[in-house]
Order: C-alpha cells, then structure tokens, then sequence
C-alpha cells in the first residue's frame, strides 16, 4: 500500500479530537475470555521474570556492560549471537504458521499493543465508565467529577507505564537496584522512555499504531489463502438486515439474522464494520463474534452469524470438521517443518553445549620465527570463556604436528561466567621440518577441564621460507 492519501491524512488528524476518538465497548464472551487469559500469561511473564533469582543472580539478565547473558542456568556470550538467530527464525515462522492457520491472532490476542491497550482501556473504563459513560464525559464540561476521573485514570496509566519502564530495564540492570531508585542517567532514560511510549501507544494512539504504523497489517494478505480461519460475517444467514421494529410489524420473514445493532462496530478496538468484509484493521481479537452471539442468544436464534471461518468454507457450507481437515495444506506444512527444524536445531546445539568457549587468534606481530637450537615458534591467543557459573579449570593442548609442543604447560583457572585472554606459544622441533614445505601447516588445538570437557579448534602452524 502506498502513501496516506490527503483524506487519510486528515482522518488521523481528526482521530485525536474526542468526538472522533473510538471508545471501544466492553464485552464478555468466550474469546473475550481468552484474550484475557493471554493478557494475564504474557504480563506475569514481562513484569515477573525479573523478579525471579537464580542462586546469587537474577534468573534472566542481559548485562550488556561486561557481555554476559544469563538465562536462568545459561551463559551467553556475544559470539553465541547464532541463538538469538535461532529464536528471531523461529519466532518468524512461528508468526507465518499461526497467520496461515487463523488470521491474526497474534495481533488479537498476544501482541504487546493488544495487550496494553486493553489493559488502558480496562483502566479507563474503571473510572469512566462503558463506552456511552466516556462519551458524555468526553462532551461534558470541566467540574470536579470529570477532574477526578480523568486525572486518576492518566494518575494510573503513569504509574503502570513507569513500572512497565521499570520492569523492561530490569532485565538489563538487577530490579532490585533500581527499585531502590539508585539508577544511572542511562537506565532513568530508557525507564522514562519506554514508560512515555507504553503510555502513548496505549493511551493516546492505540488503534493507530494498527492501522498506520504496524507493518504487518500491510503484508498480513500475503500469507492468507482462501483456507484461512478468518473473522467473517455470513451475509447469506444476515442479510437484508433489519430492526426490531421492523421486525415486530411482521416483516421478519422477509429479514436476515442480523439486527442491525452495530454493536459489533462498538466493540471492535480499531472501528470497523465486519459486515463490510475482510479489511486490513481487523485484528482478529473476534469482541465482534462475542458481542454478536450474545445478541443472537437474546433473539433465539443461532450462534455464527460472525465467526471464525474460512472463505471457502463460507462459500461452500462447509461443517466444522471439514474446515479442520484442510489446515494440512502445503504452506502450512513448510512452515510447520521448518518450524520444527529449527527448533530441533537449537533445542540440540543448547543440549550438547560445551561448559567453555575457545577462540583463538594469532598474534600477528610475529606469525613465525627461528629461536635457539632451529626450533620454529608460532605466538596465539587464546580466549577461554566460562559458560558455568562455577569455577573452572582449563588445560591447554596441541597436536597435529609431530613432535609439536607448548613452550611451557598451560593451564588456566577460569572464574564463574569469567572470560581471559592467554598467550600461548607453539614450538616444533628442528627433526620435525623435514618433508614440511613452508606456509602454513594444519593442526588443532585441544582444550580440556576437570569436568572431562573437551573442546578442540582447528588452527594452522606456519613455517618461515
């Protein structure tokens, strides 16, 4: 989709004045419920994994000051970045499994701006009221009620947005320390920031962050085909639509299902018309199927009138179980493998993950040199880390060469998540250089500990011309 067209641009605009702002309907249902649910799960998630200890430690920290990552018994190291690749993969294909499978529904219900909206909204509609309630006091004058009700509404929304602040800063800098208000100019900046724009994505722009700034709402259609669980009316069962009182002067044989209530234009946090179809605002959070079966529950008539289906099943009738059996589609089934692959990939590299680290460097000032008695020397360094949060201690080999050996032992006692550089010299004796042409000569360096881990680097041995 191109640029905000000049009419596109003045309806952003206007979003900002009351009369034009959506007030969203509170709504209780079978997916309101869920919904809920994940809002619950993913918060206990963000704001409680900080607070939890992992012996002396935080359970999950990203000390980006001396370069360790600790993820509750892990150690993690800028040079394990192929991790974080593996969870970016698997998140991706995650989102295209899921989207393929049921629209949306990480927009609906799990994604960080759902989730705080409904939260703000949750907060909001405490103070002010159901959607007609906020209305009014929107269009009401200044007194003392609307004082009160819209300063402890935004008194609240700061609050939660600065621990939200707090609560993301704290997975980089122990929460304890900052809850004692004892934080550096950095960290009061990214609490101040990130709390600013919890509070101004879920307070103030809410719908808009949807609708003009998510990329996703915009290549969403992409991974959508015509078997695809989508929020949609039946407009065969709904239409023509029709009042109450239409219907009470006995025009109900003539008449669809549908009411023409518009509640489920209430409900719906970004202000669409299902009615109207598929549209790219809509985020399948389904308030509309709630509000929808509720009001068919009152008219007697049948549940489904707005629901999760698919355009062929819409087209075709299809039952509930035919729609199942055509998920395992080809597309589906790549993302389900690749998923799968990847995840089996690093689920096993973090299984057979050794406790230490070896990187080895050559020290370029001297590559080669003839000392006492024609032995050649060859100068490394060695970067041994700690992956353990327990001492370690290190013993240095090499072979590949015969009669190759190091000009004293080396053996390196590691602290806790501690990394050293160490600088090795390899000598090869002068017996040894027959049948060896000079350059460089393969070899391999050998580093075990006392917990009977190995860890081996290839490297080269280089004899001067």
């Amino acid at each position: 989709m191109g640029p905000l067209a000049v009419s596109d641009s003045e309806a952003v605009i206007r979003l900002y004045k009351s009369e034009d702002k959506i007030h969203p309907r509170a709504v209780d249902g079978f997916f309101a419920r869920w919904r809920w649910a994940c809002v619950a799960l993913t918060q206990l998630v963000f704001y409680g994994l900080p607070w939890l200890t992992w012996g002396d430690r935080p359970a999950v920290l990203f000390d980006l000051a001396s370069r360790r990552f600790y993820i509750f018994g892990l150690v993690l190291y800028p040079q394990d970045f192929v991790y974080l690749t593996a969870l970016l993969l698997i998140s991706a294909y995650s989102l295209f499994l899921f989207t393929a499978i049921a629209g949306r529904v990480w927009c609906g219900y799990a994604c960080p701006q759902t989730v705080y909206t409904e939260i703000f909204v949750r907060i909001e509609q405490w103070f002010e009221g159901d959607r007609h309630a906020r209305l009014r006091l929107d269009k009401a004058g200044w007194s003392v009620n609307k004082l009160w009700r819209k300063g402890g509404k935004h008194g609240v929304w700061i609050a939660l947005s600065l621990f939200t602040g707090l609560s993301f800063v704290g997975y980089f800098t122990p929460i304890r320390e900052l809850m004692s208000l004892s934080f550096s100019g950095w960290e009061a900046f990214w609490v101040l920031f990130y709390g600013f724009a919890t509070y101004g994505n879920a307070g103030f722009m809410r719908e808009q962050v949807c609708k003009y700034m998510c990329p996703y709402a915009r290549f969403q259609s992409a991974m959508f085909d015509r078997d695809t669980l989508i929020v949609s009316y039946d407009p065969a069962r709904g239409e023509p639509r029709g009042h109450n009182t239409q219907r009470k002067k006995g025009e109900a044989h003539a008449l669809g299902d549908c009411i023409d209530c518009k509640l489920c234009v209430q409900v719906c946090p970004t202000g669409i018309d299902i009615r109207e179809g598929l549209q790219y605002e809509c985020i399948s959070c389904a308030a509309c199927i709630d509000v929808c079966d509720g009001v068919m529950d009152k008219m007697g008539t049948s549940r489904g009138l707005i629901r999760y289906d698919t355009e062929n099943g819409m087209a075709r009738g299809f039952s509930r179980g035919q729609r199942l059996r055509r998920v395992l589609r080809p597309r589906v089934l790549v993302y389900g493998a690749l998923l799968l692959l990847v995840g089996g990939a690093l689920m096993w590299s973090l299984w057979s993950r050794h406790d230490f680290r070896v990187d080895v460097i050559r020290d370029r000032a001297t590559l080669a040199r003839q000392v006492e008695d024609g032995w050649v020397e060859n100068v490394y360094r060695l970067q041994l880390m700690n992956a353990t949060e327990r001492p370690q201690l290190l013993h240095v080999e090499a072979d590949g060469l015969p009669g190759l050996k190091l000009s004293q032992a080396t053996q390196v006692a590691l602290a806790p998540a501690e990394a050293r550089w160490v600088t090795v010299t390899l000598r090869l004796p002068p017996q040894s250089l027959s049948g060896l042409k000079p350059g460089a000569q393969p070899m391999r360096w050998r580093v075990s500990s006392d917990g009977g881990d190995t860890v081996t680097e290839k490297s080269t041995f280089i004899l001067p011309r």
